[in-house]
């Protein structure tokens, strides 16, 4: 099979996409990310305009970040790690709580090239969405490739992904 990343150009229309979405329902947005190192927030930001729908960006690498910042609970890094369901939950609620978003995602992951183990390898990412006054729900997904190649296609998963939290 081969390997479908992003391009720059696909990144930008998913984006714009977004930017419709989030716009025509009113709302900001916020991201919480960790292995994307603020790739979400450079995409959504790069549209002119973006300032009227995008409310902040974070970026969380650390457990002491992500407790500080996100409000993650030190026993959930403790018991499941940074790169788990229950960590992606707690960020995007964290991210919801502490700022005036209306809806937010979150990402946290091994991009590699290093970092992997045998029950998380590297590509391994767990992505989370979540509307004010709804429920986060969070996805999982085994991405191939190279460190750019993993945080591209995070990229373009978390913004389909806000796309959907929007129309559901």
């Amino acid at each position: 099979m081969e390997l479908s990343v992003p391009t720059d150009a696909d990144l930008l229309a998913l984006a714009e996409q977004v930017a419709a979405s989030v716009q025509l329902r009113r709302l900001m947005l916020v991201t919480a990310e960790s292995c994307t190192g603020g790739w979400i927030a450079k995409a959504l930001t790069d549209l002119p305009g973006s300032s009227a729908w995008f409310d902040t960006g974070v970026v969380t690498y650390s457990y002491g970040a992500k407790e500080a910042l996100l409000g993650v609970n030190p026993r959930t890094l403790e018991l499941t790690g940074a790169v788990s369901e229950e960590t992606a939950l707690e960020m995007v609620s964290g991210a919801l709580a502490r700022f005036g978003a209306g809806v937010a995602v979150a990402v946290t992951g091994i991009a590699g090239p290093s970092g992997g183990t045998a029950e998380k390898p590297v590509g391994t990412v767990w992505i989370g969405w979540k509307r004010r006054g709804g429920y986060a729900f969070a996805k999982l997904f085994h991405f191939a490739g190279d460190r750019e190649a993993v945080r591209r296609q995070t990229v373009a998963a978390a913004l389909n992904g806000v796309l959907k939290a929007l129309t559901d």
